[in-house]
């Protein structure tokens, strides 16, 4: 097996490499949670990280390697025989994506529990990070209910199976670091806000940096046992200052002056509840600690503020997490003046700023000047002309004027997004089976409400008990039932059948001709689809957006998790040129037929937003109903939004709901409370 990549050796990386140090000295904390681009060495950081935890001692034959100094009292493999006690290295156990609950919190054979009364407990992957470090890489496309579970047990330190009123309880201790990539989708909030600390990273636009970390990968890889050989040494050192900083961390002390400094600055950036207060306390803590000081000083309660701070603060659903450096010094030096006492740290504190030093870096190392975040974004997306052919303001859907041409006319400016509202549920008719979500009636192993028992069909997961015992009962005559024990065999047991929600892919096919600009309505056009887009946000489901104008239909937002990009995408949105509805339709259709090759399980839901009309030809508007009847034989869910105004309404978007085989809402009707007429109408071809 080939030596792990020297955490020392990676390049840059200040900020992760700080966050990761703090939870190896005080895993209270509470973890990490790496933003990033994919390729920025999140996932060799974390790995690299488990090297330079100090080994532990561990109860031998114990399976949750309980402490021999203080046991775990309800071990379920306990009583322990303190006498035999092993070394052990400290464990990484990582979580794959697509990992079950039994997995993760370990099995209890149910039908031994009843027929035999023992308790059968398989030790899931808790148990194994249990005084080790769990990393889960893409928490972000982890189902919430797993996320949630996990970040239950590393915030109580236990872990609890719980199946019909057989319990099993273990200690369950660990450095939890989670890694994701944004552009996959975000976390809840309620989610965010259970990670200690969070760090944006980003791979260096400087040149000569990224020479050295292909320098080093390559080198790595040539000779992975001699490259770990050449960084031993750091590696040694920053394994020792940990160890140091650990014993020095009980006699760090959190004097009012800091604290009020701590308290100050999450009330400034209004925080929900008080764990950033506690967080930050921690972090500044072992901050110190780290320094080799017994003190908190400014400089602690500063970086402690950047690494806790960024994604609790309040932000709209598409804001990137992030803190203004202006609004925290205005915090901490108002905080500062309130204290009657000197600050103790003076105007140079002994240290220095935005995140401290981090011993990571050998002698003649990488550089670690300034951190790699370098440009923020990638180019800006500039979308196309389409083809246009309509004059600003004027509807495509009308002949042209008399007056001659000098040639085609651009598109006009993008318009802004309304303000966006809470929209009704759109859901998908029938009950579904994909990934646990919030929107449409599935079938769930997880989460849910019980319907129905139905024998099971493979490992018995969530018995039902009292189907069991109903199925058992007229059998225990025969079966010579002669004490208060219940004789059952294989064919009585039942399990539960759950109904929970899934999340879909909702499709947005966008009219972003002339006619919807003419009566200056995009405005209103492009709220309405923000809102929309908040509303799958929060219902965790994929999006996806196409838009026609001219004489085209783009995909301008192939279907993601990142909604983020979406509502970039839509604010860019150009208008003009004619109405090929028509090519939109189908360009929804093999995108949809693309994506259920993907993901067979995952339903769509088609979001129309249209007046209706179609130009472009005679054939157009035939065309375009052809294409609607195409997805509705293809059994594609589908909402017209109707945004036809004015005193004459011609009710093409009504018609071309029909032959999608869906429901028209006019664009005014999509607040929360004013479409109970539609999701009655999809609730009754849903029965």
């Amino acid at each position: 097996m080939s030596a792990r990549y020297p955490f020392t050796a990676v390049v840059g990386m200040d900020d992760l490499r700080l966050a990761l140090l703090l939870n190896a000295v005080s895993p209270q904390v509470g973890g990490v949670l790496v933003r990033g681009e994919k390729g920025t060495a999140k996932s060799t950081m974390v790995r690299a990280l488990a090297g330079l935890l100090p080994s532990i001692a561990a109860v031998g034959g114990c399976r949750f390697a309980c402490d021999p100094a203080a046991p775990d009292p309800g071990c379920p493999d306990g009583p322990h025989d303190l006498s035999v006690v092993r070394e052990q290295p400290t464990r990484l156990v990582e979580l794959p994506v697509g990992v079950s609950e039994d997995r993760i919190v370990g099995s209890l054979d149910l039908e031994r529990a009843l027929a035999e009364g023992v308790k059968a407990y398989e030790p899931g992957l808790l148990a194994a990070a249990h005084r080790g470090v769990l990393y889960i890489d893409e928490v972000n496309l982890l189902n919430d209910h797993l996320v949630d579970l996990l970040l239950d047990a590393a915030a109580m330190g236990q872990s609890y199976v719980e199946r019909e009123g057989v319990s099993v309880r273990h200690a369950a201790r660990f450095l939890l670091v989670g890694t994701m990539n944004p552009e996959e989708g975000e976390l809840r909030p309620q989610l965010l806000d259970r990670f200690g600390l969070t760090v944006e990273v980003a791979a260096t636009r400087e040149p000569v940096e990224r020479a050295e970390v292909v320098r080093r990968r390559l080198a790595y890889d040539a000779d992975p046992d001699g490259f770990a050989e050449r960084w031993a040494q750091p590696e040694k050192e920053l394994a020792a200052r940990i160890t140091t900083a650990q014993a020095l961390l009980p006699q760090v002390g959190l004097s009012d002056s800091a604290l009020r400094q701590i308290t100050a600055v999450c009330a400034s950036f209004e925080v929900d509840g008080l764990r950033a207060d506690i967080v930050m306390a921690r972090t500044a803590t072992a901050l110190a600690a780290w320094n080799g000081r017994t003190e908190v000083l400014t400089e602690d309660v500063r970086t402690a503020a950047r690494l806790a701070l960024p994604h609790r603060r309040r932000r709209n659903p598409f804001d990137a997490p992030g803190l203004d450096d202006e609004k925290l010094e205005d915090a901490l030096e108002q905080s500062a003046g309130e204290d009657p006492e000197p600050d103790p740290d003076g105007p140079d504190g002994g240290g220095p700023e935005g995140g401290g030093p981090d011993g990571g870096g050998p002698e003649g190392g990488g550089p670690d000047g300034g951190g790699p975040d370098g440009p923020s974004g990638g180019g800006q997306d500039a979308p196309g002309d389409g083809g246009g052919s309509a004059e600003p303001g004027e509807s495509a859907d009308q002949p042209p004027s008399g007056h001659p041409r000098s040639g085609p006319v651009p598109p006009q400016p993008a318009a802004p997004a309304a303000s966006p509202y809470r929209t009704r549920l759109l859901t998908v008719p029938g009950t579904g089976e994909g990934a646990s979500g919030r929107r449409s009636k599935a079938r769930t192993d997880s989460g849910g409400h019980t319907v129905r028992a139905a024998r099971p069909t493979g490992a018995l997961q969530r018995l039902h008990l009292a189907a069991t015992i109903q199925a058992a009962a007229p059998h225990q005559l025969a079966r010579g039932r002669d004490g208060r024990a219940l004789r059952l065999r294989h064919d009585d047991f039942r399990e539960q059948v759950r109904e929970g929600r899934e999340s879909n892919l909702v499709l947005f096919v966008v009219d972003a001709s002339g006619s919807m600009a003419a009566r200056q309505r995009m405005s209103a056009v492009k709220g309405a689809v923000l809102s929309l887009l908040m509303d799958a946000y929060q219902r965790r489901d994929k999006v996806g957006m196409i838009t026609f104008r001219g004489a085209e239909a783009v995909l301008a937002l192939p279907p993601t998790s990142s909604v983020e990009v979406g509502a970039a995408r839509l604010e860019q949105l150009p208008t003009g040129g004619r109405t090929p509805l028509a090519a939109g339709l189908l360009r929804a259709h093999e995108t949809l037929r693309l994506e259920r090759l993907r993901d067979p399980r995952r339903r769509p839901l088609l979001v129309l937003v249209t007046d209706g009309r179609a130009t472009g030809g005679p054939n157009a508007l035939p065309d375009a109903r052809r294409a609607a009847r195409l997805l509705a034989a293809q059994g594609v869910a589908a909402v017209v939004v109707d945004c036809e105004s004015g005193p004459v309404r011609l009710g093409l978007a009504a018609e071309l709901a029909g032959h999608l085989g869906g429901e028209a809402v006019r664009l005014d009707a999509l607040a929360a409370d004013s479409m109970t007429g539609m999701i009655r109408t999809i609730q009754r071809e849903a029965a």
